[in-house]
Formats: C-alpha cells, sequence, structure tokens
C-alpha cells in the first residue's frame, strides 16, 4: 500500500484496480447502481462520475470500462453509473440522475477515500450532452429536483468535464440524422426530447449562445474526425463558444477515427487515454493547490 500525503494523480503510476458495485439510488420501484473503480493505493484520491452514451435511450455503464479502469490505474476513482432513459423517461430524468449521482458520492466520498472538493465529470456521445448540462447548470432546480437523504449543502459542481464524441448541440445533431438518412438516432432524440424546443433549451451550445449565466468548468473534448454521429462543425462551434463566454477548452483531433473510438483498443484510443490522464493530472494539481 501506497499512502498518497496529499491529493495526487500521477499519469504515470500503475496501480491495480478493484471494481465493486454499489446502489446509489433506490426509488422504491428500481435500484440505480454505480460501479466504482479504485486503485489499490493510499488516499484521498480525485473522483470521476463516468455517464455512458446511448443516444439517451440504450447503451451501459460496461461498455467503457477499459476507459474507466485506465483512468483509475493512475490513482483515482471512477464511478461509472446506470440511470433512466427514454422512451420511458424523457428529459430531464438523465440529467437529474447525473446531478444526483454526483451528490450522492460527495456525500460518500468518505467510504471510498475520495476527496469531495476534486470531483471530475466525463461523458460519451449522449453522456456527454448529459454531463455537460449537469455541470453548467449545478444548482438547476429541474437538475437537482431529486432529493438526498443527508444531503443538504451537497451540490453537484465538478472541477472539470471531459466530452468523448459528445453531442453537444442535439438540435444541430437532429436535423444532420434527419438530411443524413439516420431515422433511428433520430426518433431517439424526439424520444428524449419529445419537442424540437426542447432540444433548443436543453442544449450546451445555444445555452452559451444565447448568453445564459453557467459554470463553465475547464473542459476538453475527445473527437474523432470521421464520426458520423457528430458533425465536425459541431466541437468546433461549441469550443468557439465556450472559450467566448470566459472557459477553457481543449479540443483535441483524432484523424479518421469513427464515433466512440477510444472504447477500443488501438493505438488512438490509448493516445486518447494518455490525453484524459495529462489533463486530470492538471486539473487534480489545481484542486490541490
Amino acid at each position: 500500500m501506497v499512502k498518497q500525503a496529499k491529493l495526487t494523480y500521477d499519469p504515470a503510476a500503475r496501480f491495480d484496480v478493484d471494481s465493486t458495485e454499489v446502489v446509489y439510488r433506490d426509488d422504491g420501484q428500481t435500484q440505480w447502481p454505480m460501479t466504482v473503480f479504485r486503485p489499490r493505493a493510499g488516499g484521498p484520491f480525485p473522483a470521476l462520475l463516468r455517464v455512458h452514451g446511448g443516444a439517451w435511450n440504450v447503451g451501459d455503464r460496461e461498455g467503457n470500462a477499459r476507459i474507466d479502469r485506465a483512468l483509475a490505474e493512475c490513482g483515482m476513482v471512477v464511478a461509472a453509473i446506470e440511470f433512466r432513459r427514454a422512451p420511458d423517461h424523457p428529459y430531464p430524468a438523465q440529467v437529474q440522475d447525473t446531478n444526483y449521482a454526483v451528490r450522492w458520492l460527495k456525500l460518500h466520498a468518505a467510504d471510498f477515500d475520495v476527496d469531495p472538493a476534486c470531483f471530475g465529470g466525463a461523458g460519451d456521445s449522449s453522456g456527454g450532452h448529459t454531463m455537460m448540462l449537469s455541470a453548467m447548470r449545478p444548482d438547476d432546480p429541474a437538475y437537482a429536483a431529486l432529493p438526498l437523504d443527508g444531503g443538504d449543502g451537497v451540490d453537484a459542481s465538478v472541477a472539470y468535464v471531459i466530452a468523448l464524441c459528445s453531442v453537444l448541440d442535439p438540435y444541430t445533431r437532429y436535423f444532420y440524422d434527419r438530411s443524413d438518412g439516420k431515422a433511428d438516432r433520430a426518433e431517439r432524440a424526439e424520444a428524449y426530447f419529445l419537442t424540437t424546443e426542447t432540444m433548443k433549451q436543453a442544449n450546451p451550445q445555444m445555452i452559451l449562445e444565447r448568453g445564459e449565466v453557467v459554470r463553465l468548468p475547464p473542459t476538453l473534448i475527445i473527437q474523432g474526425d470521421a464520426d458520423d454521429n457528430i458533425p465536425n462543425n459541431v466541437p468546433l462551434m461549441f469550443e468557439e463558444a465556450y472559450t467566448a463566454a470566459g472557459g477553457s477548452l481543449q479540443l483535441e483531433w483524432f484523424s479518421g477515427m469513427p464515433h466512440q473510438f477510444a472504447r477500443d483498443p488501438g493505438a488512438e484510443s490509448d493516445r486518447a487515454i494518455e490525453i484524459m490522464r495529462s489533463f486530470i493530472a492538471r486539473q487534480v494539481a489545481a484542486c490541490a493547490s
């Protein structure tokens, strides 16, 4: 066991990692699990909440386990959650569950030897949309609507965001899908947002364009330029709007890479993980200073 004297994250470290499943939310009918990846080392650890993709309708947390474990082995706790999904649970259910999960993990930080002052958030595809909304508006009453026993005064703010191949403008993506013959994806967006007006309202890009007051945590975007799910102009426009609003954003392009490339083994996936590790190390150092 290596005892860390203070909060650190070392991209060069390689700890063994244990994974455990816990229930973070129980609504009386359904229990919602969280897989916690924890290094075999002494804490305190920074923490990262992971929100999976799946067009707001499908997918599960196991699909990103390779990335989660790779980030955890450098000395952090990574918590991957399940949440309510469309069509049974339209917007803002997923954002509410994400907001709740951040608060729950902060409240139970001591159980995982986590420093509650250094939490990050990450999401893939539609999960990146969900995580970004929660990060930009952690105190929004609609998003913080689920009460947390013992959690008075615990907020859902995060110190940074990692967005992998993320739907940061669902309105633009919806019409891209319709014009490009991606009817199944367009229908899944309809099942979650219900109306195009909601796609505009629950839209990180348009929130920035409207000049709404939001939090702007440092953000890393991982994006393949051959992604037929996310038009290349979406991350470019988001980078411009985010930095214009005063936020810090690092956009990393991966030549020839498709949607969700980082979760599959390969040289470019390994490079994406190293970029994420370096980004996290800088954010953790800022938390600890």
